[in-house]
């Protein structure tokens, strides 16, 4: 490829553009099979051609820098479904901020012992804690930690596809009825990805997920710094 495409940031947006709707479409050919992710078959697609045409990645990241730029918005429009059910969110609030509080805490401290007993190293270690808080927050978070962002952002991404895949399964399996449950062990555990989950499960699922990933994201932030010395 000519130095001139891949200077235009528009390189890197259509890539991700096109790898995207090509995961969409074989996503939708599988009949919406979880494992088939159009979220993961896009990254997967986009490393393949990076790796296959030695693209350097300084060159995609000048089109990818304008897809973050909507990664804040496209988050807080997910308060669009937790208005519609805000009686709800009055109805059951301290259960919700108590679920929160502690789906928040387990995520941090399970991924420190279970990274210490794998032996993983520290920095590694602090890249992973804010795996399961949406993207724009966990890689400031990653910076406040000493951690490394892009280790975070595949961390997040990880943890999203994995809870939009079993969350049904898991909801299944421990006979979680309750919409407001659900929703709340959803967006806590895998974030946006998630959510979109929860959306198809129920509108009150969706937006108890919408907002416990802001609850978590808010504990997340305070209670990770607090827990750095069991690294």
């Amino acid at each position: 490829m000519s130095i001139e495409i891949l200077n235009n940031p528009l390189f890197g947006l259509i890539l991700t553009i096109l790898s995207f709707n090509i995961g969409l479409f074989i996503f939708e050919k599988s009949k919406k099979f979880s494992l088939l992710n159009p979220l993961l078959i896009g990254g997967i697609i986009v490393i393949i051609i990076m790796e296959i045409f030695n693209i350097p990645l300084n060159y995609y990241q000048k089109g990818g820098v304008m897809l973050s730029f909507f990664l804040a918005p496209a988050t807080i429009a997910l308060a669009l479904p937790l208005y519609r059910q805000i009686d709800k969110l009055k109805e059951h609030f301290f259960p919700i901020i108590i679920g929160a509080l502690v789906g928040a805490v387990t995520a941090i401290v399970s991924i420190i012992f279970i990274g210490k007993a794998l032996g993983i190293d520290t920095v590694l270690l602090k890249s992973f804690m804010p795996k399961s808080i949406t993207t724009p927050l966990g890689i400031e978070l990653s910076n406040l930690l000493g951690g490394i962002p892009a280790i975070t952002i595949f961390a997040i991404i990880i943890t999203g596809i994995t809870g939009n895949a079993i969350a049904p399964f898991i909801c299944k399996t421990f006979k979680i009825k309750h919409p407001v449950a659900k929703g709340l062990g959803i967006g806590i555990s895998s974030h946006a990805v998630g959510t979109v989950k929860a959306i198809e499960m129920g509108e009150i699922e969706g937006a108890m997920s919408a907002l416990s990933i802001v609850i978590a994201g808010i504990i997340t932030f305070i209670v990770a710094p607090l827990l750095l010395f069991l690294i």
